[in-house]
């Protein structure tokens, strides 16, 4: 088992500069992503990197101080070799796909909906007062 690096943070903003400054920091992997809705409808996010005990304790330090720079980071910490039930158990709910590309972690635009609700316009104000429909729904009876 290699080593186990969490970074909690107050804030997904803060959550994707905390990782950003990890990955680059030091050769190590996001294995898991963990999101909660706390108190008063804060988002907290946990961060997982696993790699080597040298390249993780780079990583979460690096990771912990840009964190700390944007928003609130809750806690840090390093397991250097983490029990398997505390990977397969504990974490194993929250573990990123393992053949992620870097082209599949990037960030990407949900696909639109393909609801009519979403893509009709609505009526205009004049037209509500007067009772008729819009002018631009021709499809709709008047």
């Amino acid at each position: 088992m290699q080593a186990l690096g969490l970074i909690e943070t107050l804030g997904f903003t803060t959550a994707v500069s905390a990782a950003d400054a990890a990955l680059k920091a030091a050769d190590v992997q996001l294995v898991a992503v963990e999101k909660v809705i706390g108190v008063g409808g804060s988002l907290g996010v946990t961060l997982h990197f696993s790699g080597d005990v040298a390249a993780v304790t780079s990583s979460i330090e690096a990771g912990k101080a840009e964190a700390q720079r944007v928003g609130t980071v809750i806690s840090a910490h390093v397991i250097a070799k983490a029990h398997s039930d505390v990977t397969g158990k504990i974490l194993g709910n929250y573990l990123l796909p393992e053949n992620s590309t870097e082209a599949d972690s990037a960030v990407s635009t949900p696909p639109p909906r393909q609801s009519s609700a979403t893509t009709a316009k609505p009526p205009k104000s004049a037209d509500l007062a007067q009772g008729s429909d819009s002018p631009d729904s021709p499809d709709q009876p008047n």
